[in-house]
């Protein structure tokens, strides 16, 4: 093979297939592997493993040029665990993970394994042509986010593997009415509480499922049932675990200089090394290409953007600007972007980004970061905080519900219900609830039927589909025997059926990122907690979106509306879903009385705590 190019481009920060040359790979000789790493500060490396007994001297590397290493090593054998052996400048050695493996131990061992990731025969090109068809931008996104190791888990605790996910997740997330699932990161990660947010093994899928072949097995059964895979992707940090990344040739060749987070107790990437940009650009390009994932969704975003991101004084130096933006690691992040974009055009790149930081998700040729979604957490935080309040005192923070319309076009907004949201004393969906237990289950249908008709893709946690009310436990199963239950039982229907209305109803989401698709009705009648918009789609349809957020019946409610007649498609009172099921007139006809701008305007009885979804009336013409 010849080396020049792919060394070339990997110091230029341009090898977008870097896994094709580094890390271990079988050669044309049966039982032959060759090993390549980058360890340019080293005195010397070798490769030791199962193959040669850990023997440092039995499988010298030698350098190829450009601080790489690499040597042929024979009687090698799939699932042979396997290290590099790095003398340190200080003449020390250290036993490093091959920071390209394709798999690696988990239990407390930390070896990289030998793997061909050649041999799997993919059954999505249906899934995959269908993909192409219509934009991100104008399909329905309800994403289901899971945790792999708590989802569910056997009767004798043991986790699934990702055969047993591959048919026990993907049909019930296709059952509920789910696009997409995405999974927190699958990346190899040494400690079972990190949840998978500090990696070691970057190219390895974890091995506490099974092999990356299973992995495949899984996203292909998504890909046959038509639901995508969205990974979660973690560049801003790594863990200083011994045998991974961190002082790999025994100096910060990964990490930055002084840059640390400190509060996570990791390393920072140092995203102006071009190595460093080739290392994580092909490993985005990787997941697509191996894995056929439908995106990634880029973690701690906020943490790379800036320099003083939970840093004191003294812990950072400004920028050459004078500021605190993090210049390499905005420059990183439309490099990435651009080439994930040029190779597989109709994936989503999200951004976990938390701060106002413009232009997360457009285009990096005009100035932007290049993602094409971004979490808007200020949405969700707003959200929660007015649906906390008990409805006699929610008249005082109204705005809570509207201030997001004021930026709500301004990026291609996904509106998160994450994992984060659900831990560490912050409670369940159900738990951050207000009122009497009927009132929190109206408070819980209230909250996704609004969080569903408001512009933005969706995502939610799993187990707040059937309202768990213990915080979710990345040790234990979700806690399934609650379905035995019926008001658990009656809010999963509920969120099944919202979720498959929203499938069938373009209004709400053919047009989730412009003003032409939303229309206000009633704003700003915070005395009686009651908000009315429309949803529009591309050909004019309309869906009437009225909320009582009071917990007082309202009658006869009158909003301004076109001429017509209108009915309720859906009420979230319903009995079905554990509702009081209340009256209220299931059609009405628009009279005479100016509303709103409107000439027109109908009547309703809003029922406490409901959100009605409304439509024009088509009248057929009778024949002659």
């Amino acid at each position: 093979m010849d080396n020049n190019l792919p060394l070339y481009l990997f110091h230029q920060g341009t090898n977008y297939q870097a896994y094709k040359f580094f890390g271990s790979h079988k050669t044309d000789s049966p039982g032959r592997w060759v090993f390549r790493v980058y360890a340019p500060h080293a005195g010397a490396v070798s490769v030791v493993g199962d193959f040669n007994g850990w023997n440092n001297l039995a499988s010298p590397m030698r350098k190829i040029g450009g601080g790489v290493w690499e040597a042929y090593v024979d009687g090698v054998r799939v699932f042979d665990a396997y290290k590099y052996c790095v003398t340190k400048p200080d003449g020390g050695t250290v036993l490093k993970a091959d920071p390209y493996a394709f798999h690696s131990e988990t239990n407390g061992a930390t070896a990289s394994k030998i793997y061909c990731l050649d041999g799997y025969t993919w059954h999505d090109e249906k899934y995959l042509k269908n993909k192409r068809k219509t934009p991100s931008y104008e399909k329905p996104v309800n994403i289901y986010e899971v945790h792999l190791g708590s989802w569910r888990r056997h009767e004798d605790g043991n986790v699934l593997s990702y055969t047993d996910l591959a048919d026990q997740l993907s049909d019930y997330a296709v059952s509920m009415g789910y696009t997409h699932v995405e999974l927190m990161p699958v990346a190899e990660y040494p400690y079972d509480g990190s949840w998978g947010y500090q990696v070691t093994g970057f190219f390895s899928v974890t091995s506490r499922f099974g092999t990356p072949h299973d992995f495949m097995y899984f996203v292909d059964k998504c890909h046959e049932k038509g639901l995508g895979v969205i990974v979660d992707w973690v560049p801003a940090h790594f863990p200083r675990d011994e045998h991974g990344l961190a002082m790999f040739d025994g100096t910060k060749l990964y990490e930055h200089d002084t840059l640390e987070h400190k509060s996570w107790g990791t390393l920072t990437f140092d995203y102006a090394k071009n190595e460093v940009k080739s290392f994580l650009i092909s490993n985005a390009i990787f997941m697509h290409d191996v894995y056929h994932v439908d995106g990634l969704r880029v973690d701690a975003v906020a943490s790379m953007l800036y320099l003083d991101y939970d840093r004191r004084d003294g812990e950072w130096k400004p920028n050459k600007y004078g500021d605190n933006k993090n210049l390499e690691a905005i420059e990183f992040l439309r490099q990435v972007n651009t080439a994930v974009f040029k190779y597989y055009p109709h994936t989503m790149m999200i951004a976990e980004e938390s701060t106002a930081f413009p232009l997360v998700s457009k285009p990096a040729d005009i100035g932007g970061l290049g993602f094409n979604f971004k979490w808007n957490m200020g949405w969700m935080n707003d959200t929660f905080d007015y649906f906390r309040q008990d409805p006699f005192f929610r008249k005082g923070c109204h705005n809570k519900l509207t201030f997001s319309f004021y930026y709500a076009f301004s990026e291609n907004f996904v509106l998160p219900v994450s994992h984060d949201e659900v831990v560490h004393g912050k409670r369940s969906l159900i738990e951050k609830m207000p009122g009497d237990y009927q009132q929190k289950f109206a408070n819980l249908r209230l909250f996704f039927a609004y969080m569903m008709a408001h512009p933005g893709k969706k995502l939610t946690f799993m187990g707040q589909e059937f309202a768990q009310f213990r915080e979710w436990n990345y040790a234990d199963s979700l806690e399934w025997f609650i379905l035995e239950y019926p008001k658990h039982r009656d809010t999963q229907f509920f969120v099944k059926t919202l979720n498959e209305f929203y499938l069938k109803n373009k209004t709400l989401y053919e047009i989730d990122f412009d003003w032409q698709g939303f229309e206000w009705i009633v704003a700003d009648d915070n005395i009686q907690n009651v908000l009315a918009f429309k949803r529009k789609d591309k050909k004019g349809d309309e869906l009437i979106c009225v909320f009582n957020l009071g917990d007082k019946e309202r009658l006869d409610y009158k909003i301004g509306v076109d001429e017509g007649k209108y009915r309720v498609v859906f009420n979230t009172d319903d009995r079905r879903f554990g509702g009081e099921g209340r009256k209220h007139k299931k059609s009405v006809t628009a009279r005479k009385k100016p509303m709103h701008g409107k000439d027109t305007s109908i009547s309703l009885t809003l029922p406490p705590l409901t959100a009605l979804f409304m439509k024009k009336t088509v009248e057929r013409r009778k024949k002659i």
